[in-house]
């Protein structure tokens, strides 16, 4: 074996590493192009024949499955059950006041704390459509 071949070895198997330790799918394409680097070493070519290898290599790998995987690895966003409440109809159980920082609405049979976009303020008994989620509060807007 020689010194290169023992380099890209190493380079490998940090870049290994390095990938069992982010998953991002980004390096492993980079450690597979530095083994197949290494058995290309091991015939006693130059190293700059070396380095074109593992340059093209890494990117041919990178820009034809890199797309794939993260489709394969990065899932749709999966809405929690909070999510249900927004487009839905509620009705105002406590006065909605900003500047007071008050309000409450009872949408789907769950008490929200409430508040309008504009700031606006609504009365009890005033029919609202939820329209956004911030933080524990529903952002509603009288229906109309």
């Amino acid at each position: 074996m020689t010194y290169w071949t023992i380099f890209w070895i190493v380079v490998a198997v940090v870049l290994g590493v390095i990938e069992a330790s982010t998953v991002n799918l980004i390096t492993i394409w980079f450690a597979i192009s530095a083994l197949v680097t290494a058995v290309f070493s091991a015939f006693d070519t130059t190293v700059g024949a070396q380095i074109t290898v593992f340059v093209v290599l890494s990117a041919i790998l990178v820009l034809s499955t890199r797309p794939l995987a993260k489709k394969f690895v990065v899932g749709k966003a999966v809405p929690t059950n909070a999510d249900r409440v927004i487009a839905k109809d509620g009705i105002v159980i406590q006065k909605i006041d900003t500047i007071e920082n008050s309000g409450q609405v009872k949408v789907m049979g769950q008490v929200w704390s409430a508040k309008t976009r504009n700031g606006e303020t609504l009365e009890e008994d005033t029919p609202v459509v939820v329209e956004d989620l911030e933080g524990v509060r529903v952002v509603v807007s009288a229906k109309k």
